[in-house]
């Protein structure tokens, strides 16, 4: 069957309103925590949230939250100045403004890699991407990722821009107990931005579930504000995300820093391994050595290897980016690859990211315009396609595969004309795992669960 005819019934099944995807309309209050850990209370000062940091449990919420904050532009849509060659609308920014930015999402910037496009910020939790018409910002942990909406409102005003498209996305969490104010809850974070007083008056968005809330699901909140007669010919946009859980432990152990310490020892003094010199050479050899690098063929990459254990890594290729971020500890173990490149077929690209982690389960997401979606001819989120993934092993014995099955698909249109889906796949069948893992595997699932969906509100 034409790929068109099939891409025309799911725009049409996004309009008449996806049953696997419906808004959030929960509005009873959260459930109390206080069984479970003991916090200080948070005290609001208009945006500014006074909390002690709270301590390591031995856990790690690797999945992000995503902000992605699009501006009207008033001065066309080059990236740099024709007259002066200086960049222009938010990447005209100082590293101030910045930085402001990331303490409120309690994270800081650690390396940065431009084009004539694009900047791109490894933080101390995940990435910062400055188009001039566009921030993306992605940050992983007890991250307070939405305090830094009116900061960024605030500074297109100071640049002359003016809000446009916000979109705030993020899986359920696997501890949900352990965020802090305002992201303790879904629920929680649409009555932030619905009552703070900077937002309200500039946004009014709504907020939508999809997929299963008793599994793996997908939170999304946007407000739209765009004037089509002078929007930017972003009509195609899409970005795709591959979050994999449970990776493999020979993977993880290539993302520990000790390992390759111990193999400059040689080469350096114990004073050297701890400069700045020693950190970028370790990022490298870890990128290499996990083969991120042929994930990205043709980019310019930043990789930033973490002590004791993790690594994030930014890729700009032209007008897009790619992201990565491993955190690999055993229980909690954890792998994400997101990018905006604008391909036809993404099943080349999915096979390789999810081969190189040979994670038990996987959640894949879209959002697209739709203009952007009926460019997409293959993608294993569509409802004509195979409910099945296989993919080959590198490595492997001749026709050894992965064989990954689709648990379950939703999908909806937000908005005038952003279409939203994911799905999520288990590695089918117990081949390969040990009894102790399989009921690790099986434990964790029903924790997730229930820490995922409270009387009090969704989390």
């Amino acid at each position: 069957m034409n790929a068109d005819i099939h891409i025309d019934e799911a725009l049409q099944t996004l309009r008449e309103g996806s049953s696997h995807g419906e808004a959030e309309t929960d509005t009873s209050s959260d459930t109390s925590n206080s069984g479970k850990f003991l916090y200080n209370a948070v005290e609001s000062k208009g945006d500014v949230y006074e909390n002690s940091d709270r301590p390591y449990l031995g856990f790690f919420e690797g999945p992000e939250k995503t902000l992605e904050v699009c501006y009207r532009p008033g001065i066309g849509g080059d990236a740099y100045d024709s007259a002066t060659s200086e960049p222009i609308g938010m990447r005209r920014l100082a590293r101030e403004d910045l930085d402001e930015v990331c303490s409120k999402a309690r994270c800081t910037i650690m390396s940065k890699v431009s084009n004539q496009y694009l900047d791109a910020y490894v933080l101390s939790e995940s990435s910062l991407f400055v188009y001039p018409h566009m921030v993306v910002l992605k940050t992983c942990g007890t991250t307070t990722l939405l305090r830094c909406i009116a900061k960024l409102i605030e500074l297109g005003k100071k640049v002359g821009l003016d809000v446009n498209w916000v979109g705030y996305s993020r899986k359920n969490f696997n501890f949900p107990f352990d965020q802090q104010y305002p992201h303790e809850s879904f629920h929680q974070e649409i009555e932030y931005i619905n009552s703070h007083r900077h937002l309200a008056e500039n946004l009014n968005g709504n907020a939508y579930t999809l997929g299963p809330v008793t599994d793996d699901h997908w939170f999304v909140y946007v407000a739209d504000k765009t004037i089509r007669s002078v929007s930017l010919d972003t009509d195609t946009d899409r970005v795709l995300n591959v979050m994999m859980f449970d990776i493999d432990e020979k993977v993880a152990e290539k993302f520990y820093y000790e390992q390759y310490k111990k193999e400059l020892l040689g080469e350096t003094t114990e004073e050297e391994l701890k400069g700045e010199e020693s950190a970028l050479k370790i990022s490298r050899m870890m990128t290499k050595a996990a083969g991120i690098d042929a994930l990205v063929p043709g980019s310019v990459i930043d990789p930033r290897a973490f002590e004791p254990c993790g690594y994030s890594m930014n890729a700009i290729l032209f007008k897009s980016y790619s992201t990565m971020h491993v955190t690999p500890e055993a229980g909690s173990s954890y792998a994400s690859f997101e990018t905006n490149q604008k391909f036809t077929s993404y099943t080349a690209l999915i096979n390789n990211v999810v081969n190189t982690f040979k994670p038990k389960r996987f959640v894949l997401t879209l959002m697209a315009d739709e203009g952007g979606l009926r460019q997409i001819n293959d993608i294993p989120l569509f409802a004509h396609t195979s409910s099945s993934v296989f993919i080959p092993v590198v490595n492997g014995n001749k026709g050894d595969t992965m064989d990954y099955k689709r648990q379950n698909l939703a999908s909806i249109q937000v908005e005038d004309d952003c279409c939203c889906m994911m799905g999520n796949f288990v590695l089918d069948g117990n081949s390969g795992f040990t009894e102790e893992e399989l009921q690790r595997i099986a434990e964790k699932r029903r924790a997730s669960k229930l820490r995922g969906m409270s009387v009090g509100g969704v989390m």
